[in-house]
């Protein structure tokens, strides 16, 4: 074998293919290269510039919302009544609310609500994220400005990350944390509309799958690193689960970490050229525009509509898996802040080799495959959750590590289906579309969570049944969606 290529020597080449008349009609993305490719290479720099956001933003999703600062510090006795807390803790020791006597105890039953709550403050940013991520979108594409888009929603990730830094453990400020918990969420999915927009800088339509799962394979990587290094701390006696300041000091960290690592996107991927047809109109205005550009996908590139449709209900599972998942661990499983940190690393380590693996994949035997087996091994995970939750971490761990192995490449698989059946210059939008419809049924899982474990006298376990529900349903209407063209292999 020879010596590796230097960061700026091509990695992906875009085919110079023979011209073709404009007619006017929607074709897909992948056509963009085929009727304006060059022999202009790809730099690898670009590509994994590109891949580096997906790291830079990942302490957000894994360490705070996943499995650290949600989980062991938002929806724990940090945030009850003194009194109520104190009452949970029995010769020293947590009292364990998995069993159904103690579930129904005033302290399980206090901390079941403070889970149902995150539920409504969640589904409250996916309404908002269904409100603007679409028409924002739109006015990214008509004025070719993405990467400013990109920028200014970034940075109001960086914000929500450090506003988390000054919410100390005390029950009057749970509400805040919950706000500064779904405010992230929803810049973060505009950015991320933004950032899945400029795919088409960064890839060829032979190598779109790919690409986009070292995107989300860079996300989990990063994601491990960010929790070894909170391990290490731990170890270390730098860091103590049982201090308030110790959750500050983690999203302190988080906030400097996506400062440093979002940089090189903005240096190095070019700005796609605005959309040609795109009109440039106010704010209220760009909803009309929302409607005619469902209307045009309807009559001209309706997979592209179905998709959407179709996407918008497993996804919204998916998500709460991640929201959620952590919160079964630890109020279930008994899994510990040390516990849980050391969980997530092995999850982002499973997560990030099997999403680079089903890129691959991905190109070979198309999106749709990997996303329909993705999904029906999640549902099958959910239920066995749920029917052995007796036997304990073990479980759990066995689960976990499955489940691990198949949201990434269904979450890569989804985005490259989309890039593939999106029409030409029309990426920031159809993407906005893609967070938004994602966000317009994300009120689903988080009411289903709240509502089975609130029909369950506030057992946290039973909130893992909506969430398979709302899986089964997206897998279904997938099936009924028409796969994109199969490109030959690179």
């Amino acid at each position: 074998m020879g010596p590796d290529p230097s960061p700026d020597e091509p990695i992906f080449r875009t085919p110079a293919p023979p011209a073709a008349a404009n007619t006017g009609a929607i074709r897909p993305f992948a056509d963009v290269f085929q009727e304006a490719g060059s022999e202009e290479p790809i730099p690898r720099k670009r590509v994994f510039s590109w891949a580096l956001w997906d790291w830079a933003t990942q302490p957000f999703n894994s360490v705070l919302l996943t499995f650290v600062w949600v989980p062991s510090f938002l929806v724990s006795p940090f945030f009850l009544d003194p009194a109520i807390a104190a009452s949970g803790i029995v010769d020293g020791e947590e009292i364990d609310c998995d069993t159904t006597a103690n579930a129904l105890t005033e302290f399980c039953r206090a901390l079941g609500g403070l889970d149902a709550n995150l539920g409504w403050g969640i589904m409250v940013a996916g309404i908002l994220i269904a409100l603007l991520a679409p028409v924002l979108g739109q006015r990214a594409d008509a004025t070719g400005r993405r990467k400013l888009m990109l920028g200014i929603f970034t940075g109001l990730l960086i914000l929500a990350q450090l506003a988390m830094a000054f919410v100390p453990g005390t029950p009057s400020l749970f509400w805040f944390g919950v706000a500064m918990i779904a405010f992230g969420s929803v810049v973060g999915e505009i950015a991320g509309a933004n950032y899945n927009a400029l795919l088409v800088s960064v890839s060829t339509p032979k190598t779109v799958g790919r690409v986009s799962g070292l995107g989300w394979g860079f996300g989990y990587i990063g994601g491990i690193v960010a929790l070894v290094i909170v391990v290490g701390l731990i170890l270390g006696g730098v860091l103590d689960g049982t201090q308030s300041i110790t959750f500050q000091l983690i999203a302190a960290g988080a906030t400097v970490w996506t400062i440093l690592f979002s940089i090189p996107i903005f240096r190095n991927v070019p700005e796609p050229p605005p959309a040609p047809d795109a009109k440039r109109v106010g704010f209220f205005a760009g909803y009309v525009e929302l409607f005619r550009s469902i209307g045009r996908l309807w009559r001209g590139h309706r997979p592209t509509l179905w998709f959407l449709l179709a996407s918008a209900v497993y996804r919204d599972g998916l998500a709460a898996v991640f929201t959620f998942g952590t919160v079964i661990a630890a109020r279930v499983f008994g899994f510990g802040f040390t516990d849980l940190v050391i969980f997530g690393v092995a999850l982002n380590l499973v997560a990030g080799i099997s999403t680079i693996i089903a890129g691959r994949l991905d190109d070979r035997f198309g999106p749709k495959t990997v996303i329909l087996v993705a999904i029906g091994g999640i549902i099958a995970c959910c239920l066995a959750v749920f029917i052995g939750a007796g036997a304990g971490k073990g479980l759990f761990w066995a689960v976990g590590i499955v489940l691990a192995a198949l949201v990434g490449p269904a979450q890569a698989a989804s985005r490259s289906f989309l890039a593939r059946v999106t029409p030409v210059g029309q990426e920031g939008e159809i993407f906005g579309l893609y967070a938004t419809t994602g966000r317009a049924a994300s009120w689903m899982a988080p009411l289903l969570w709240g509502a089975f474990i609130a029909i369950a006298g506030n057992q946290t376990l039973y909130g893992i049944l909506g969430i398979a529900l709302i899986l089964t349903i997206g897998f279904v209407l997938l099936l009924f969606v028409k796969s994109p063209p199969r490109r030959p292999q690179a």
